[in-house]
């Protein structure tokens, strides 16, 4: 790791970026907590150095510019993108105006922004609406409503699995590492298969959802899929192995200068970004 490399930390604190300040500090990488005003403070820490971040979005759109990142994220509609047998259910890109017309149960989430909370709708009548709720053309993806019995979290660097943990199992928060789980080597069998097929797809470094599907009724369906992809750089580790999740978001969040061709279309700080409340 160059010994100018810094990682840059936004004013929110998590357990996973503490996990990344340590394993980044053993690195002999400068770490820096970004002041909580926006911006990035005193540019002494900045100057000839390159500089890596983790955190939130929003606090994102406020220093990509004056620290030069180059912000990988997903496509917002990859996940729709991918053949049912990656899915195992179906997955449609659409508006959250679109979502408020449903009249029947679905799995409703923004893509990436996190704008409102990810849940099961009874229909669309019970998404947020009004008020402070976000506009008819907040992009969002529908989902038919599966049952996961078990969810993994995979950290992938240029279409290899850097780290993983299970995160939830049956819809609650389970966290366990991946290595030695009764489960790893179909996570890592099922991974390799949609990375081999669709990792040009994605970024370089990019966090992958993956479960296993139970059957919730006779003649349904249950195998491994795909639960959705993440930006590297605002992902929870959980019991992830702290060194190689850090391998991941040091690629998905530095120098936009040294960004690879494959990874320019997929850079944040190139999008629009939505204002608070999108």
């Amino acid at each position: 790791m160059n010994e100018h490399a810094v990682l840059a930390l936004s004013p929110r604190r998590t357990s996973t970026g503490e996990l990344l300040a340590s394993a980044a500090a053993r690195r002999g990488m400068r770490v820096e907590v970004l002041p909580a005003g926006g911006g990035a403070g005193s540019p002494e820490p900045w100057r000839s150095r390159d500089v890596h971040y983790y955190g939130g979005p929003l606090f994102a759109a406020g220093v990509v510019e004056e620290l030069g990142l180059g912000l990988l994220e997903p496509a917002d509609g990859w996940l729709a993108s991918l053949p049912r047998t990656y899915t195992l259910r179906r997955v449609v890109e659409a508006t959250l105006g679109e979502a408020r017309r449903l009249t029947r149960p679905a799995f409703v989430k923004p893509p990436s922004d996190k704008s409102f909370p990810a849940a099961v709708r009874a229909d669309g009548g019970r998404l947020p609406s009004g008020g402070s709720a976000p506009p008819d053309d907040t992009p969002v993806l529908i989902s038919d409503v599966v049952t996961w019995e078990a969810e993994f979290r995979l950290f992938v660097l240029d279409g290899e699995v850097r780290a993983g943990s299970q995160y939830a199992t049956f819809g609650r928060l389970d966290a366990a590492p991946l290595d030695g789980h009764r489960h790893r080597a179909a996570v890592l069998d099922f991974a390799a298969g949609l990375l081999g097929a669709h990792g040009d797809t994605l970024p370089s470094a990019v966090v992958v959802d993956v479960g296993l599907v139970t059957a919730s009724e006779p003649g349904g369906a249950e195998g491994w899929a795909v639960v959705e992809a993440n930006m590297a750089w605002f992902s929870n580790s959980y019991a992830a192995d702290p060194d190689g999740a850090l391998d991941v978001v040091l690629r998905s969040a530095g120098p936009r200068a040294r960004l690879a061709a494959r990874d320019r279309p997929f850079d944040r700080g190139r999008r629009p970004v939505p204002p608070p409340g999108r």
